[in-house]
Protein backbone atom coordinates (compact mmCIF):
# COMPACT_ATOMS: atom_id res chain seq x y z
CA UNK A 1 0.00 0.00 0.00
CA UNK A 2 0.78 3.62 -0.81
CA UNK A 3 1.57 6.16 1.85
CA UNK A 4 -1.92 7.70 1.39
CA UNK A 5 -3.65 4.14 1.63
CA UNK A 6 -1.81 3.23 4.77
CA UNK A 7 -2.66 6.44 6.38
CA UNK A 8 -6.58 5.75 5.70
CA UNK A 9 -6.15 2.17 7.27
CA UNK A 10 -3.72 2.74 10.15
CA UNK A 11 -5.64 2.59 13.11
CA UNK A 12 -7.31 -0.89 11.91
CA UNK A 13 -5.53 -3.92 12.63
CA UNK A 14 -6.26 -6.88 9.87
CA UNK A 15 -6.70 -10.51 10.02
CA UNK A 16 -7.91 -13.21 7.29
CA UNK A 17 -11.15 -14.94 7.91
CA UNK A 18 -11.55 -18.34 6.14
CA UNK A 19 -14.92 -20.54 5.85
CA UNK A 20 -16.23 -22.55 3.05
CA UNK A 21 -13.02 -22.51 0.43
CA UNK A 22 -12.97 -18.73 0.79
CA UNK A 23 -10.70 -15.97 2.67
CA UNK A 24 -10.37 -12.03 2.30
CA UNK A 25 -9.23 -9.65 4.55
CA UNK A 26 -10.67 -7.78 7.08
CA UNK A 27 -9.60 -4.59 8.72
CA UNK A 28 -10.73 -3.86 12.28
CA UNK A 29 -11.28 -0.99 14.70
CA UNK A 30 -13.25 -0.38 17.84
CA UNK A 31 -14.70 -1.79 21.03
CA UNK A 32 -18.10 -3.24 21.92
CA UNK A 33 -20.86 -4.51 19.72
CA UNK A 34 -19.63 -6.07 15.94
CA UNK A 35 -20.84 -3.94 12.75
CA UNK A 36 -19.72 -5.28 9.48
CA UNK A 37 -19.03 -2.82 6.75
CA UNK A 38 -18.73 -3.92 3.14
CA UNK A 39 -17.41 -1.19 0.77
CA UNK A 40 -18.64 -0.49 -2.50
CA UNK A 41 -17.22 0.10 -5.81
CA UNK A 42 -14.27 -0.22 -6.15
CA UNK A 43 -12.74 -1.12 -2.75
CA UNK A 44 -13.12 -0.11 0.72
CA UNK A 45 -11.52 3.50 -0.29
CA UNK A 46 -11.24 6.38 2.25
CA UNK A 47 -14.75 7.39 2.64
CA UNK A 48 -16.29 4.01 3.49
CA UNK A 49 -13.20 3.85 5.98
CA UNK A 50 -14.43 7.20 7.01
CA UNK A 51 -18.08 5.84 7.71
CA UNK A 52 -16.71 2.96 9.45
CA UNK A 53 -14.59 5.48 11.90
CA UNK A 54 -17.29 7.31 12.95
CA UNK A 55 -19.48 3.74 13.64
CA UNK A 56 -16.40 3.23 16.19
CA UNK A 57 -16.15 6.24 16.95
CA UNK A 58 -20.36 5.58 18.22
CA UNK A 59 -18.95 2.42 20.29
CA UNK A 60 -19.24 -0.54 18.25
CA UNK A 61 -16.19 -2.68 16.74
CA UNK A 62 -16.32 -2.29 12.77
CA UNK A 63 -15.11 -4.93 10.58
CA UNK A 64 -14.28 -3.79 7.39
CA UNK A 65 -14.17 -7.21 4.82
CA UNK A 66 -12.17 -6.49 1.42
CA UNK A 67 -13.61 -8.39 -1.19
CA UNK A 68 -11.92 -6.51 -4.36
CA UNK A 69 -9.83 -2.94 -5.29
CA UNK A 70 -6.85 -1.65 -2.88
CA UNK A 71 -7.66 -1.13 0.72
CA UNK A 72 -7.28 2.37 1.23
CA UNK A 73 -7.01 3.53 -2.44
CA UNK A 74 -8.85 7.08 -3.22
CA UNK A 75 -11.30 6.45 -6.02
CA UNK A 76 -10.86 7.98 -9.20
CA UNK A 77 -12.71 7.24 -12.46
CA UNK A 78 -10.20 4.81 -13.81
CA UNK A 79 -9.64 2.70 -10.70
CA UNK A 80 -13.59 2.56 -10.57
CA UNK A 81 -13.64 1.51 -14.52
CA UNK A 82 -11.20 -1.42 -14.16
CA UNK A 83 -12.17 -2.64 -10.72
CA UNK A 84 -15.86 -2.68 -12.18
CA UNK A 85 -14.72 -4.62 -15.87
CA UNK A 86 -12.70 -7.08 -13.67
CA UNK A 87 -15.54 -8.12 -10.34
CA UNK A 88 -18.09 -8.21 -13.71
CA UNK A 89 -15.75 -10.73 -15.79
CA UNK A 90 -13.93 -12.89 -13.40
CA UNK A 91 -15.54 -12.73 -9.75
CA UNK A 92 -17.88 -15.79 -9.25
CA UNK A 93 -18.60 -14.96 -5.62
CA UNK A 94 -20.98 -12.07 -6.88
CA UNK A 95 -24.57 -12.85 -8.62
CA UNK A 96 -24.18 -9.83 -11.00
CA UNK A 97 -27.26 -10.78 -12.98
CA UNK A 98 -29.54 -12.66 -11.35
CA UNK A 99 -31.74 -11.87 -8.22
CA UNK A 100 -33.46 -14.97 -7.28
CA UNK A 101 -30.90 -16.18 -4.85
CA UNK A 102 -28.25 -14.37 -2.51
CA UNK A 103 -24.60 -14.27 -3.97
CA UNK A 104 -22.25 -17.33 -2.51
CA UNK A 105 -19.87 -14.38 -1.07
CA UNK A 106 -23.24 -14.08 1.73
CA UNK A 107 -22.15 -17.72 3.08
CA UNK A 108 -19.13 -16.43 4.41
CA UNK A 109 -20.55 -13.16 5.48
CA UNK A 110 -22.63 -15.28 7.49
CA UNK A 111 -19.91 -17.09 9.08
CA UNK A 112 -17.78 -13.55 9.86
CA UNK A 113 -20.88 -12.38 11.56
CA UNK A 114 -21.05 -15.60 13.71
CA UNK A 115 -17.21 -15.17 14.38
CA UNK A 116 -17.42 -11.33 15.49
CA UNK A 117 -20.74 -12.00 17.90
CA UNK A 118 -19.26 -14.84 19.72
CA UNK A 119 -16.10 -12.48 20.24
CA UNK A 120 -17.82 -8.69 21.29
CA UNK A 121 -20.98 -10.21 22.15
CA UNK A 122 -24.05 -7.75 22.50
CA UNK A 123 -27.62 -8.48 21.56
CA UNK A 124 -26.15 -8.87 17.77
CA UNK A 125 -24.48 -7.93 14.91
CA UNK A 126 -25.45 -4.70 12.79
CA UNK A 127 -24.28 -4.80 8.96
CA UNK A 128 -24.17 -2.40 6.21
CA UNK A 129 -24.10 -3.36 2.33
CA UNK A 130 -22.85 -0.55 0.05
CA UNK A 131 -23.70 -0.54 -3.99
CA UNK A 132 -22.48 -3.83 -5.20
CA UNK A 133 -22.77 -5.57 -1.68
CA UNK A 134 -25.63 -3.42 -0.97
CA UNK A 135 -28.23 -6.26 -0.52
CA UNK A 136 -26.16 -9.07 1.16
CA UNK A 137 -27.18 -7.23 4.70
CA UNK A 138 -30.33 -8.37 4.35
CA UNK A 139 -29.51 -11.92 3.05
CA UNK A 140 -27.27 -11.90 5.81
CA UNK A 141 -30.36 -11.58 8.29
CA UNK A 142 -30.76 -15.86 7.70
CA UNK A 143 -27.90 -15.93 10.31
CA UNK A 144 -29.40 -15.22 14.20
CA UNK A 145 -26.31 -13.35 14.55
CA UNK A 146 -27.38 -10.83 12.43
CA UNK A 147 -30.26 -8.05 13.81
CA UNK A 148 -29.50 -4.80 12.07
CA UNK A 149 -28.96 -4.70 8.78
CA UNK A 150 -28.82 -1.17 6.36
CA UNK A 151 -28.99 -1.41 2.30
CA UNK A 152 -27.35 1.85 1.39
CA UNK A 153 -27.42 2.02 -3.00
CA UNK A 154 -28.20 -2.07 -3.34
CA UNK A 155 -27.14 -2.48 -7.21
CA UNK A 156 -27.49 -5.96 -7.62
CA UNK A 157 -28.58 -7.60 -9.65
CA UNK A 158 -27.76 -5.20 -12.12
CA UNK A 159 -30.90 -4.04 -13.84
CA UNK A 160 -29.13 -1.21 -16.37
CA UNK A 161 -28.85 -3.90 -19.33
CA UNK A 162 -31.88 -5.99 -17.97
CA UNK A 163 -35.19 -3.96 -16.83
CA UNK A 164 -36.64 -7.45 -15.89
CA UNK A 165 -34.04 -7.81 -12.75
CA UNK A 166 -34.88 -4.09 -11.64
CA UNK A 167 -37.70 -5.39 -8.99
CA UNK A 168 -35.44 -8.42 -7.61
CA UNK A 169 -33.56 -8.26 -4.67
CA UNK A 170 -30.70 -10.83 -4.42
CA UNK A 171 -32.52 -13.49 -2.04
CA UNK A 172 -34.61 -16.24 -2.76
CA UNK A 173 -38.02 -16.59 -1.44
CA UNK A 174 -36.96 -18.91 0.82
CA UNK A 175 -34.39 -16.66 2.52
CA UNK A 176 -37.01 -13.70 2.43
CA UNK A 177 -39.40 -15.36 4.33
CA UNK A 178 -36.80 -16.53 7.04
CA UNK A 179 -36.53 -12.71 7.09
CA UNK A 180 -39.91 -11.38 7.75
CA UNK A 181 -40.33 -14.33 10.26
CA UNK A 182 -37.21 -12.99 12.27
CA UNK A 183 -38.55 -9.71 11.83
CA UNK A 184 -41.75 -10.51 12.96
CA UNK A 185 -40.63 -12.71 16.21
CA UNK A 186 -37.53 -10.62 17.20
CA UNK A 187 -39.15 -7.46 16.12
CA UNK A 188 -36.49 -6.45 14.20
CA UNK A 189 -36.25 -3.99 11.13
CA UNK A 190 -34.13 -2.88 8.55
CA UNK A 191 -32.77 0.67 6.37
CA UNK A 192 -32.69 1.39 2.90
CA UNK A 193 -30.97 3.96 1.61
CA UNK A 194 -31.23 5.60 -2.40
CA UNK A 195 -31.08 8.25 -3.92
CA UNK A 196 -34.35 8.58 -6.44
CA UNK A 197 -32.55 9.54 -9.17
CA UNK A 198 -30.01 6.29 -9.41
CA UNK A 199 -30.77 4.14 -12.02
CA UNK A 200 -28.17 1.05 -10.71
CA UNK A 201 -31.02 1.11 -7.87
CA UNK A 202 -34.58 0.87 -9.70
CA UNK A 203 -38.49 2.61 -7.84
CA UNK A 204 -39.04 -1.41 -8.13
CA UNK A 205 -36.16 -2.53 -5.84
CA UNK A 206 -37.59 -0.57 -3.25
CA UNK A 207 -41.16 -1.22 -3.71
CA UNK A 208 -39.96 -5.08 -3.69
CA UNK A 209 -38.64 -4.21 -0.16
CA UNK A 210 -41.74 -2.74 0.85
CA UNK A 211 -44.14 -5.27 -0.24
CA UNK A 212 -42.28 -8.03 1.28
CA UNK A 213 -41.07 -6.46 4.67
CA UNK A 214 -43.75 -3.57 5.07
CA UNK A 215 -43.47 -1.43 7.54
CA UNK A 216 -40.12 -3.32 8.86
CA UNK A 217 -38.47 -1.54 5.90
CA UNK A 218 -37.23 2.08 6.78
CA UNK A 219 -37.05 3.30 3.24
CA UNK A 220 -34.53 6.66 3.31
CA UNK A 221 -34.84 8.61 0.04
CA UNK A 222 -32.59 11.18 -1.13
CA UNK A 223 -32.98 13.78 -3.98
CA UNK A 224 -29.87 15.31 -5.79
CA UNK A 225 -29.92 18.35 -4.39
CA UNK A 226 -29.12 16.57 -1.01
CA UNK A 227 -25.38 15.05 -2.72
CA UNK A 228 -22.19 16.14 -2.22
CA UNK A 229 -20.92 16.99 -5.59
CA UNK A 230 -18.68 14.02 -6.77
CA UNK A 231 -16.97 12.19 -10.03
CA UNK A 232 -20.31 9.99 -10.31
CA UNK A 233 -24.13 11.27 -10.27
CA UNK A 234 -25.99 10.47 -7.03
CA UNK A 235 -25.42 7.03 -5.52
CA UNK A 236 -22.84 6.49 -2.86
CA UNK A 237 -25.32 7.88 0.43
CA UNK A 238 -22.73 7.11 2.87
CA UNK A 239 -19.65 8.58 1.79
CA UNK A 240 -19.26 9.71 -2.07
CA UNK A 241 -21.85 12.45 -1.98
CA UNK A 242 -22.03 12.24 1.98
CA UNK A 243 -22.44 16.39 2.90
CA UNK A 244 -21.61 17.50 6.28
CA UNK A 245 -24.89 18.86 7.01
CA UNK A 246 -28.67 18.48 5.66
CA UNK A 247 -30.58 15.20 4.75
CA UNK A 248 -27.67 13.01 3.69
CA UNK A 249 -25.38 13.58 6.99
CA UNK A 250 -29.06 12.74 8.85
CA UNK A 251 -29.30 9.38 6.84
CA UNK A 252 -25.56 8.79 8.23
CA UNK A 253 -26.54 9.67 11.99
CA UNK A 254 -29.80 6.85 11.91
CA UNK A 255 -28.34 4.75 10.62
CA UNK A 256 -25.32 4.86 13.45
CA UNK A 257 -28.28 5.24 15.93
CA UNK A 258 -29.79 2.38 14.49
CA UNK A 259 -26.86 0.27 15.25
CA UNK A 260 -25.95 1.21 18.47
CA UNK A 261 -30.00 0.84 19.59
CA UNK A 262 -30.01 -2.64 17.62
CA UNK A 263 -26.90 -4.17 18.75
CA UNK A 264 -27.00 -2.66 22.26
CA UNK A 265 -24.21 -0.57 22.23
CA UNK A 266 -26.40 2.56 22.94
Amino acid sequence: MGMSEQAALSAYTKFEFAHGGRSYPVYRRGSGPAVIVMHEMPGLHPLVIRFADRVAAAGMTVFCPSFFGKPGKPVDRGYVTRTAIGVLCMRREFHVWRGDRSSPVVDWLKALARHVHAECGGKGVGAVGMCFTGGFALAMMTEPAVVAPVLSQPSLPLANLNPARAAEIGMSGEEIRCVRERMAAEDLAAIGLRFTSDRLVPDARFATYRRELGDRFEAIELSDEDAAPAIIPPHSVLTLHLKEDGPTKAAEQRVIAFFRERTGAG
